[in-house]
């Protein structure tokens, strides 16, 4: 069963609005991470091994890290929310679990509790190294809805 969750695909109005909002962030676009896939409260996010993305031993910084969980979480929590809202990170906590290596990383945001106000996600970040992933971060993060401002 998670495995068919895993592949559940939100509908094309909901993937074309987080397509969207996730193409407006100048971060994502410079650290070269894309959008894997979208599902009802799940949202996959790769980042590829660039030297630009690691630190002083060769690993995926935990900067990139945590920014790629953050966003992966965010955006699981924003295919919940209806038309003209949001999505704001109150706060997270990430445990770094093993040193990131691989071809990318891969980060996973599902959603754990969803709310009219608050929601909180589960973070998990993957080394992926030829097809085999290992986990390197988890974390739990809490997101508020806003009502985006009238044009």
């Amino acid at each position: 069963m998670e495995d068919q969750a895993q592949q559940e695909q939100a509908s094309p109005e909901v993937q074309a609005r987080i397509r969207a909002s996730f193409d407006r962030q100048g971060l994502m676009g410079h650290l070269g991470a894309r959008m894997t896939h979208i599902g009802p409260g799940r949202v996959h996010i790769t980042l590829p091994s660039r030297p630009e993305v690691t630190q002083q031993n060769g690993y995926f910084h935990a900067g990139a890290t945590s920014a790629v969980a953050d966003s992966a979480g965010g955006y699981a929590a924003f295919t919940l929310f209806p038309e003209n809202t949001d999505v704001l990170t109150v706060e997270y906590k990430i445990n770094l679990l093993a040193p990131a290596v691989g071809d990318h990383i891969e980060a996973v945001g599902t959603v754990l509790k969803p709310g009219r106000t608050l929601t909180v996600c589960q973070l998990e970040v993957f080394g992926v190294q030829d097809g085999h992933r290992k986990l390197v971060a988890n974390g739990q993060q809490t997101l508020i809805r806003v009502n985006r401002a009238a044009p």
